[in-house]
């Protein structure tokens, strides 16, 4: 996470702007710099390292995904302490965060709870920059239903935050059903992952399969942007993938 250096350093040569780089630099103490100054800094010996734009989307995904979990945990009007070890277990058994990593995620956590900016304005911060990539605003909307459900069930507020994100990101209402189905009973979970109905064909089942893991590879997904803790995430959903498609193809005798 080589970003991650630059940001506690305080020699980030840019600002990401908007509401994510306010709570970063919140986070971290100090204020970043405008992206039209980065030239003049580099020619000061010395001057403030700029982040590659790869590590700039790192960046913004991780920012992004811990201020609108806080925002979401907030949205009952205060945060239990299962929504505490939720996103505690999120950080280290999904992420597998190392100590400075989960210290980090939790400094973001804390600054965008008390944030003027909203919800919203996360997300849309996010969505210009993951817009052409389905894959990860799915990664993304998994994220915020994995933590928000993990007392069992979701409540009215939190799921209209998450719906709120979910009209930004231009998901449609079927393949949020779908999603959430992993999560909260409402369809065939197996089918959910695979992104087709108990009603699909067996053709149209090994199509959807091959079309998720190419999607999913691995490889494919380290070079789109994130964090290499969420590519971790990532590689968990590969692997989901393929165990629902077993598991249909047991359930199907194909």
């Amino acid at each position: 996470m080589s970003w991650l250096g630059k940001m506690i350093g305080g020699t980030i040569g840019f600002a990401l702007g908007g509401p994510l780089g306010a709570v970063a630099g919140a986070a971290f103490g100090h204020t970043f710099v405008d992206k039209k100054e980065e030239v003049y800094l580099k020619s000061i010996p010395g001057g403030q390292s700029a982040l590659s734009s790869n590590e700039e989307a790192q960046l913004i995904f991780f920012t992004a995904a811990f201020s609108m979990l806080a925002k979401i945990c907030k949205a009952d009007g205060q945060i239990s302490e299962k929504e505490i070890q939720a996103v505690e277990t999120f950080m280290a058994r999904d992420l597998q965060l190392d100590p400075e990593g989960q210290e980090t995620a939790k400094r973001i956590f804390r600054q965008a709870i008390d944030s003027p900016e909203a919800f919203e304005a996360f997300a849309r911060q996010f969505y210009i920059v993951f817009r052409t990539q389905p894959n990860i605003i799915e990664l993304m909307v998994d994220i915020l239903l994995r933590v928000s459900t993990a007392d069992g069930h979701i409540s009215s507020k939190e799921e209209s935050m998450i719906l709120a994100a979910i009209g930004i990101f231009n998901v449609s209402d079927t393949d949020y059903t779908r999603m959430k189905s992993k999560y909260v009973r409402v369809t065939n979970k197996y089918y959910a992952v695979l992104k087709c109905d108990e009603s699909a064909s067996n053709e149209e089942i090994k199509k959807k399969y091959r079309s998720l893991v190419t999607e999913y590879h691995p490889d494919k997904i380290e070079a789109k942007g994130l964090p290499e803790e969420f590519i971790k995430f990532a590689n968990d959903k590969f692997r989901e993938i393929q165990e629902a498609y077993e598991h249909i193809k047991i359930e199907r005798g194909l």
